[in-house]
C-alpha cells in the first residue's frame, strides 16, 4: 500500500515539476478589444509587463517575433521589465526595448522594481541612473505621474508611480480618494484614457479617478493557478488568492486588464500559468455593426 502511494506521489510530483518548467519557459498571446466613440482611428497595442529579465530565445528573439507578428501601432509597458537586485544586469530589458523602439513608439509605466532602484541608491548603487540613461538613448521617457495625449488617435496615456507604502507586503495600505488626482490631475474626459498602473490592488481608486482602461501586472497571475477554476494562488505581497490575479475586471465604467506577466523573480514558479503577452485593439464605433 505504501509503495503504491509513494509511487503515485512521485509521479504526480514529477508531472507538476515538468509543467512548472514548461510554463516557466513559454508565453501565450491573449487578445482584447475595446470600442469607444472618442477613438479617432483603429489602433493596436502590445502590452509588456513583469519580464524581470526573462529571455525567450537568444536576445528574446521569440518574444520579439511574436510582437512583430501582432503588427502593433505602439508598445505599452506596465512595469517591471527588470528585477531590482543589487548587481543585477540591465541589458535584457534595454536590448528588448532597443529592438522594439526602432519600429514602434513605446510608452513606459514604471513598476515597483524600477521605482525601487531610484529610492534606495545605497542598496542599488547607480543602477537607476544607468537604466535611465539607457532609456533616454532609446528615446523612451517613462511616464512617472505624467501623460501623453495622442490627439490623432483620440487616446491619452497616463502613467502613475504610486508611493512605496502601497506595495507593502501582507498589510495593504488604504489609498485616499484624492490621491491619484494629486499625482495625475483630472482625467481628460474628451479622449479615451489608458492608465499604466502596475499594482492592481487599487483598481477601485483608479476607476474612481476616471480611467477608461487600466493596465496592471505585479501579481504574475498568482504564480500557481488552480486548473479549471482558473484562480491564482499567491501574490508578491504574500497574500493568498488575490482578488485581481489576472485577466479582465470591471468597476463601473472602467475596465482593468491584469497581465500575468512574462517572467519571474525571487520565487521562480509558474504552474498552470504560462507567461502572457497582451494584444489590444482600440476601435472606432462601426455604425454597420451597431456599435
Amino acid at each position: 500500500m505504501w509503495n503504491i502511494l509513494f509511487t503515485v506521489v512521485t509521479v504526480v510530483a514529477l508531472i507538476l515539476i515538468w509543467i512548472m518548467i514548461y510554463d516557466g519557459n513559454r508565453f501565450v498571446v491573449r487578445e482584447h478589444q475595446f470600442c469607444d466613440a472618442r477613438i479617432q482611428r483603429n489602433v493596436r497595442a502590445v502590452v509588456l509587463a513583469d519580464l524581470h529579465n526573462k529571455k525567450y530565445g537568444r536576445d528574446n528573439a521569440h518574444l520579439i517575433e511574436a510582437i512583430r507578428a501582432a503588427k502593433p501601432d505602439m508598445i505599452l509597458v506596465a512595469g517591471d521589465l527588470l528585477t531590482a537586485k543589487p548587481g543585477a544586469e540591465l541589458t535584457t530589458a534595454l536590448q528588448l526595448l532597443e529592438a522594439l523602439a526602432k519600429d514602434y513608439p513605446i510608452y513606459y509605466g514604471n513598476g515597483n522594481h524600477e521605482q525601487r532602484l531610484g529610492l534606495y541608491p545605497d542598496t542599488y548603487g547607480d543602477m537607476a541612473e544607468r537604466y535611465a540613461e539607457g532609456l533616454e538613448r532609446l528615446g523612451i521617457r517613462p511616464l512617472v505621474n505624467a501623460h501623453v495625449q495622442i490627439a490623432d488617435w483620440g487616446i491619452t496615456i497616463y502613467g502613475t508611480e504610486i508611493d512605496r507604502r502601497f506595495y507593502r507586503r501582507i498589510h495593504g495600505q488604504p489609498m485616499e480618494e484624492t490621491y491619484l488626482e494629486s499625482l495625475l490631475g483630472k482625467v481628460d474626459k474628451d479622449s479615451y484614457s489608458i492608465l499604466l498602473a502596475h499594482n492592481p490592488d487599487y483598481f477601485p481608486q483608479y476607476a474612481g479617478w476616471g480611467a477608461d482602461l487600466v493596465l496592471a501586472g505585479h501579481v504574475h497571475g498568482g504564480m500557481v493557478r488552480i486548473p479549471f477554476v482558473g484562480k491564482g494562488v499567491a501574490s508578491p505581497h504574500i497574500s493568498f488568492f488575490p482578488r485581481y490575479d489576472g485577466g479582465r475586471f470591471d468597476e463601473g465604467d472602467s475596465v482593468m486588464l491584469v497581465s500575468r506577466g512574462l517572467g519571474m523573480h525571487t520565487i521562480p514558479i509558474r504552474l498552470f500559468n504560462p507567461g502572457e503577452l497582451l494584444v489590444l485593439d482600440f476601435k472606432m464605433p462601426d455604425p454597420e455593426a451597431g456599435f
